[in-house]
């Protein structure tokens, strides 16, 4: 499915189940519902969660930074002719790469970044960093797609849920949104391998992503989800 599709579909049925079965709903769990629908696509540079955080302006900024790298490398003194040249060039032209690996390389500096400079979030902020290194260079539908993301990134979330006093909410929230993502994607004509290095895979083949049956399917699925949200959270008689 497309990042959209999931965003609406997977944040929309799980505030709504928690609803029913009477979970509060409070904004750090709605926050924390919205993110991990689209969670498990961080390790593909075209999703729209990696393009909302790292949109093409800040792709410009980082190559306009490699190519002034590259200059300042060459006129420094850093090293003697030809290995200034070299060096300039090798920084430069990682500036002229596609914007999918220009992503990547984004998000292995922030995971640097954080590793050397957000002690003071410790130990989020190593947490934060493994996550977008493993992102960096994973295969998409890799490690994410798997039960053993979906019970780490809950895990994570219990223990946070801990220390912010939100009760189950929190994790719930976020287990349940991540993993109907991943049960969307088993809808689809390539599916998810759940448990690797088990072979196993979860492929319905109900649709293929960016075919018309595919557009037409999550149409349906977006249509019930609004639907059932209303009848929750508008239609519903609200029990005091």
């Amino acid at each position: 499915m497309m990042g959209k599709s999931h965003f609406v579909i997977s944040t929309g049925v799980t505030l709504s189940a928690m609803s029913l079965l009477g979970y509060e709903i409070t904004i750090p769990a709605i926050a924390v519902a919205a993110v991990s629908s689209l969670l498990p696509d961080i390790d593909e540079p075209n999703s729209l969660l990696v393009r909302t955080a790292l949109p093409e302006s800040l792709l410009r900024l980082l190559q306009v930074a490699l190519i002034g790298a590259g200059i300042y490398l060459y006129f420094a003194g850093i090293a003697e002719p030809p290995w200034n040249i070299a060096l300039a060039l090798l920084v430069g032209s990682v500036s002229f790469l596609p914007g999918r690996r220009l992503r990547h390389l984004f998000m292995l500096l922030i995971a640097l970044a954080l590793f050397a400079f957000a002690e003071a979030y410790d130990p989020w902020n190593y947490i934060a960093a493994c996550m977008l290194v493993v992102a960096s260079v994973v295969p998409h539908r890799g490690l994410t797609h798997t039960l053993y993301a979906v019970a780490g990134w809950g895990a994570l979330l219990y223990f946070v849920s801990l220390e912010m006093e939100s009760g189950d909410s929190l994790w719930i929230a976020g287990g349940v949104s991540y993993a109907l993502h991943l049960l969307a994607d088993s809808l689809t004509q390539r599916g998810i391998t759940p448990l690797p290095p088990l072979p196993f895979k979860i492929r319905m083949k109900l649709m293929s992503t960016g075919s018309k049956k595919g557009s037409a399917v999550e149409n349906v699925f977006m249509l019930l989800t609004l639907a059932l949200v209303v009848y929750v959270f508008i239609l519903r008689p609200q029990t005091m």
